[in-house]
């Protein structure tokens, strides 16, 4: 029995954690691939490709390349990392705000691609027919174009929110495996496959397997 070795105050807590992160990172994933898909299904200019080429590239490097990235730019030798500790006067790496930094790097590809084509198959006369009757670029936006890109928004929220889930490779470089502070379920599930503890190993993995699934159902739901 895999519930008969499992220690229950310690299984949630990376579950939790994880669960927070995701939430949080998101959320700002979403805000910056709307902004951002919105704007480049729109704008025009030179080195354009170069730009989204930049936006993908965390989809296909490995993860621990892109958390070897953030641990410079956020490290305490980084100038990103010496801004940060001087408005906080606190590092940023090895707490769970790195977490959700790295969280948000590696979905935002997947927010960004998904708020793309849904910006790019609205029927543009429509938003002009909104102007043309006085509304503003806003009215515009919140009116017209977010009603007819919902369904890209709940794929594009649900896929960034599984992808932070299981974020492990950029997580562990910058935000470390500290229990009850940085641990996240992929994480917890390395240490405890490492320590031969499959008990925890396992119940885990059917836990982070069950919220991605139903995660999942839920987008191709939203989406038929």
């Amino acid at each position: 029995m895999i519930g008969a070795g499992i220690d229950w105050p310690a299984f949630w807590t990376p579950i939790r954690l994880s669960l927070q992160v995701a939430l949080l990172s998101s959320v700002v994933t979403l805000l910056l691939g709307v902004l951002i898909a919105r704007w480049m299904s729109r704008a025009r200019f030179k080195g354009k490709l170069l730009l989204e080429t930049l936006f993908m590239l965390p989809l296909v490097l490995p993860p621990t390349v892109v958390g070897f990235l953030l641990l410079v730019l956020l490290g305490r030798r980084g100038w990103m990392g010496k801004l940060i500790e001087w408005v906080f006067h606190a590092p940023i790496i090895f707490t769970w705000w790195a977490a959700v930094i790295a969280s948000v790097v590696v979905a935002f590809p997947l927010v960004y691609q998904t708020m793309k084509v849904g910006f790019s198959g609205i029927d543009h006369h429509l938003e002009d027919a909104g102007r043309s009757m006085g509304g503003n670029e806003w009215q515009i936006f919140r009116y017209i174009t977010l009603p007819l890109v919902f369904p890209s928004l709940i794929s594009a929220y649900i896929l960034g929110f599984a992808r932070a889930l299981g974020e492990f490779g950029a997580t562990l470089m910058i935000a470390g495996n500290i229990p009850g502070v940085t641990q996240t379920v992929p994480t917890a599930i390395y240490v405890a496959v490492d320590g031969g503890n499959m008990a925890m190993a396992w119940a885990w993995t059917i836990a982070i397997v069950l919220i991605s699934f139903l995660m999942l159902a839920l987008t191709r739901r939203k989406t038929e």
